[in-house]
């Protein structure tokens, strides 16, 4: 039997999410997912990481390196302080949040290959990187929410499995290619407190 590349996809995220000890969801956008509260967290995951093609395009062509240790501790301690404030764990907080980083640096790295070995794919623009950091900051606000908000779903046993399904609908709302869908569960890896 063949798989086709979407259903490949999709068959990616659930396998990574089952596979990995601890993933689940739900986020702030509870309003607009009112019957799943891990789907918030999962969509959240999902734009946060829509902002690494921004932020790789900035990045292109200059001496800023994808890895950025001052950047990636600065996003978690202010993480860790907005748990902190809202009652919520900020080890835990952290934890989700490292797999955000690194889940955004595997689409940079990718884009990096693609624009390497196909110049002509290669933005001709530099977005402004603090207006992207920006956008990243406020989303990274409404995820601690969603997590804090969620941190009963996510100890539940049913956490993965509702991740999985959580995981699918926004991979069936946003299309991400490959390398987004890899990314998308990579984010995930740490959402369930199992």
């Amino acid at each position: 039997m063949r798989i086709s590349t979407p259903h490949r996809a999709v068959l990616t995220v659930a396998a990574a999410l089952l596979a990995v000890p601890g993933t689940a969801a739900a986020a702030s956008a509870t309003a607009r997912y009112p019957s799943d509260p891990l789907l918030p967290v999962a969509a959240l995951a999902a734009d946060r990481l829509a902002t690494a093609d921004l932020v790789a395009a900035a990045k292109w062509g200059t001496d800023s390196p994808i890895d950025d240790p001052a950047r990636e501790q600065q996003v978690l301690d202010t993480v860790a302080a907005q748990a902190q404030e809202i009652g919520a764990d900020p080890d835990e907080i952290r934890r989700v949040f490292r797999d955000q980083i690194e889940a955004n640096k595997l689409v940079q790295r990718a884009l990096f290959a693609e624009w390497t070995a196909h110049p002509d794919r290669a933005p001709t623009t530099k977005p402004d990187l603090s207006v992207v950091r920006a956008t990243i900051n406020r989303i990274n606000t409404d995820l601690v929410r969603s997590l804090a908000d969620s941190t009963a779903d996510r100890a539940a046993p049913s956490c993965r499995p509702e991740l999985v399904l959580a995981a699918v609908e926004v991979h069936h709302e946003k299309h991400p290619d490959l390398p987004h869908t890899a990314a998308l569960a990579r984010s995930l890896a740490h959402v369930c407190r199992d």
